[in-house]
């Protein structure tokens, strides 16, 4: 499979990797091994015989129904808050 030089990069950056070109280049072609080799042992798994999944655990949606209950008043939610604003918690920005 041929990787792009920004395909490397988009996965370097989820990584949290800053890689030079040289670097890009030199696992671009390292990736597109890794993911040859594991597609070619994929593709020599027999899968006749399997059913398709949805998922593997056969579990259905175990959820509990949603029962709606008083909230707690505003002052008791607050009155340990390190920092408030107008009746909010008030916390540090964490975007950009």
């Amino acid at each position: 499979m041929a990787l792009t030089s920004e395909q490397v990069r988009m996965v370097a950056k989820l990584a949290n990797l800053e890689l030079t070109e040289t670097e890009v280049e030199k696992f671009r072609s390292q990736l597109e091994e890794v993911i040859d080799y594991n597609a070619e042992k994929l593709s020599q798994v027999n899968t006749d015989k399997v059913e398709p999944l949805l998922n593997v655990s056969g579990l259905t949606n175990a959820l509990r129904g949603d029962e709606p209950q008083p909230g707690l008043p505003q002052k008791s939610v607050l009155q340990n808050a390190k920092n408030k604003h107008n009746g909010f918690f008030k916390v540090k920005a964490i975007l950009d």
